[in-house]
């Protein structure tokens, strides 16, 4: 209840205009609206919450299993002659089957086929040889071909290519040193029977 009566003293009357002024503040402070949100504001929170609820699971990609294996060297100082010979004997046959063979042949128990002015050898073939240096570097090179077709199953010679490199000058620039480069690559079984059948 307010007072009626008229203040007395001078403190009395400026508590009472005070209080008046506070009312009269209060009741003329407007209503601050509340800022309205956009849809598209209210879409992007929604998705985010979204996220933060579902989280992403990257899908792990599959690796590609090996079809081939493939070794190279450069410029061994080898025959490109005896490499080439070495080259057809191998082909077509197992990485461990071609180690054995040119193994034998170290032994002289197996031969390798070559044309030209060579006698002939005992067995079924015509002429051939015993190129030691060139086998051992060729059992080097298959050796490293097995350890890379370790994921390929039933893997098999199919490409064994010999080329002649470059050819440095020897001692006095009288002769010039041999140098070959060597590709062999091995394919797993299956996949030969497959690119047969195409072709046919």
């Amino acid at each position: 209840m307010t007072n009626t009566e008229k203040p007395t003293t001078k403190a009395e009357a400026k508590k009472q205009h005070i209080e008046v002024a506070q009312k009269k503040q209060i009741i003329d402070t407007p209503k601050v609206k509340a800022p309205e949100k956009k849809p598209e504001e209210e879409n992007s929170i929604q998705k985010s919450e979204e996220v933060k609820k579902n989280p992403i699971i990257k899908k792990e990609k599959s690796k590609k299993r090996k079809e081939e294996a493939i070794v190279r060297a450069k410029d061994i100082p080898i025959s490109t002659k005896k490499s080439v010979a070495v080259c057809k004997f191998i082909v077509g046959k197992k990485i461990s089957d071609a180690i054995r063979d040119l193994e034998q042949v170290i032994i002289f128990k197996k031969s390798v086929p070559m044309k030209g002015e060579i006698p002939h050898r005992k067995g079924k073939i015509m002429s051939g040889a015993y190129p030691q240096k060139v086998v051992k570097n060729f059992i080097v090179l298959l050796k490293s071909l097995a350890s890379n077709s370790a994921d390929i199953e039933n893997p098999i010679i199919v490409e064994a290519v010999a080329n002649m490199g470059s050819r440095p000058y020897g001692r006095f620039g009288r002769f010039r040193k041999k140098r070959t480069h060597i590709v062999i690559k091995a394919v797993e079984k299956n996949k030969i029977n497959k690119k047969n059948k195409t072709k046919k």
